[in-house]
């Protein structure tokens, strides 16, 4: 950490009228730094600055939108090792998968900074009846206004992005809770945006607590509401949004189907990345494995090995694929969900064991279908696997979950492939790929208690924009 205490951004300016909130080494569990907290009186002054700067946003040109993301952009490559840095301490994210991270913010800001200049409408003919002759239609997308936006504490830096990057490219102001666990990497991106032309009142980062966060979803002045996080919160908050236009992106329990055609060695591989990456703490971290019963004992046999070997500790250490989870109370959860699916029946084959916010990689085998384990988010160094017999059976497993966000399926088969795309329930479906893999240009999102609407830049931009209508009659 550069600094020991970091300031909120009110209207594009920093604002320091406390140092309350604690962030905390995840690894050594010290405290490392301090931000100021706001309340709900600041928040109702960001509220009010964002619906001032509705107009100035609107009326910014493409170009200078673009400026301003470009910037933001050349800012964060400048300042890549210190983000680094940050996401290391305080999510405990391994340093590899924190470079990552890094590098996916620049990516997504700068593909905003590209559709900033392509925001199209479109000229409609609507000469197809006598009575509408001389009429011509065009329409425009025009920013929808004021945006509110909750993110989570495991991507802190790129899921952050996907919702401000996009906001700025169509020109809406928007007021941005970061998750307490993690303020800093938004406070850094706040510092940095407070450096552009931005209209006064254009953006406001607020750490502060959700007691306190009413208005981010009630306040009328606010226009648009996007979260990202759990999905018990996220379907009380679009209870709660009222008139307002609501994006929600939400947990998921990830599956990937493995027939017997399959590149064994490479399935194998993929999902070793896909469970224990990030520690698995992704919505879409892979969690449940179906297999071929065909190829099942091998795939365990090579499955089990791999995992057994994945390196565990200091997020710091170059060759660490498992860190802390992000607080022990979770870590705890996690342990206890193992051990009641082998309460349940399940076999652990591996792993389970925790020491402090260190849980140890683990496999589980034939859980039942309705342990937690099984049918809830694990969100951790969890996977569970199977064989199955039949490839219609196996779909309608993946489908026996509450959650769609996303699946994978490992298969050379044609048919079996668009089977997969037209008959699961989820909103991405990935061939010979884990469900894990994101490109942040592509829709992404779920079905069912996954969420509600689309992110990925251009369908952000989307999503913060209104359809305009123009008709023009000729005389």
């Amino acid at each position: 950490m550069t600094k020991e205490q970091y300031p909120l951004y009110l209207a594009n300016q920093p604002c320091q009228p406390n140092a309350n909130l604690a962030v905390v080494d995840k690894y050594t569990g010290e405290e490392v730094a301090r931000a100021a907290l706001a309340d709900a009186a600041l928040l109702d002054e960001a509220i009010s600055a964002a619906a001032g700067a509705a107009t100035p946003m609107r009326r910014m040109a493409s170009w200078q939108r673009k400026a301003v993301l470009q910037h933001l952009s050349a800012r964060c490559k400048e300042r890549r090792d210190e983000l680094t840095d940050v996401l290391v301490v305080e999510v405990g994210k391994p340093i590899q998968y924190a470079r990552a991270e890094v590098a996916r913010l620049i990516a997504t800001v700068e593909l905003a900074a590209e559709e900033a200049t392509r925001i199209v409408g479109e000229v409609l003919p609507v000469d197809d009846a006598p009575a509408r002759a001389g009429y011509r239609a065009m329409w425009q997308r025009m920013p929808i206004g004021p945006c509110a936006f909750i993110t989570p504490w495991n991507f802190p830096l790129n899921l952050v992005a996907h919702k401000i990057a996009p906001a700025i490219a169509c020109g809406c102001p928007f007021v941005l809770k970061p998750a307490s666990f993690t303020p800093i990497s938004a406070l850094v991106l706040g510092e940095i945006l407070a450096e552009t032309d931005l209209p006064p009142g254009a953006f406001s980062i607020l750490p502060m607590k959700a007691s306190d966060a009413a208005a981010l979803v009630e306040d009328e002045r606010i226009r648009k509401l996007s979260f990202t996080g759990s999905p018990a919160v996220g379907w009380e908050l679009r209870n709660r949004a009222h008139k307002k236009s609501v994006t929600l992106e939400l947990g998921g329990n990830a599956a990937v189907v493995i027939e017997r055609d399959a590149n064994l060695a490479d399935a194998v591989e993929r999902c070793v990345f896909g469970g224990y990456y990030q520690s698995g703490q992704s919505c879409i971290s892979v969690q449940r494995i179906l297999v071929h019963r065909a190829i099942y004992d091998d795939f365990r046999t090579r499955f089990v090995a791999a995992v057994g070997k994945i390196k565990t500790g200091d997020p710091r250490d170059e060759q660490t694929v498992v860190g802390p989870i992000i607080s022990e109370a979770e870590a705890i959860r996690i342990e206890r969900a193992v051990q009641r699916a082998v309460e349940q029946g399940g076999n652990l084959l591996c792993g389970g064991e925790r020491s402090g916010c260190i849980i140890q990689p683990a496999v589980l085998e034939n859980v039942p279908h309705d342990a937690e384990a099984s049918c809830e988010e694990i969100f951790g160094p969890v996977t569970l696997i199977e064989p199955f017999d039949d490839f219609n059976a196996a779909l309608a497993t993946v489908n026996n979950s509450k959650y769609g966000l996303q699946a994978g399926i490992f298969t050379r088969d044609i048919g079996h492939i668009h089977q997969a795309w037209d008959e699961l329930a989820v909103g991405g479906v990935l061939i010979n790929e884990i469900p894990a893999w994101r490109a942040d240009g592509l829709p992404y999102g779920g079905s069912k208690d996954s969420g509600l609407g689309r992110e990925g830049v251009r369908w952000a931009i989307e999503s913060m924009t209104e359809s305009r209508l123009l008709v023009i009659r000729r005389v």
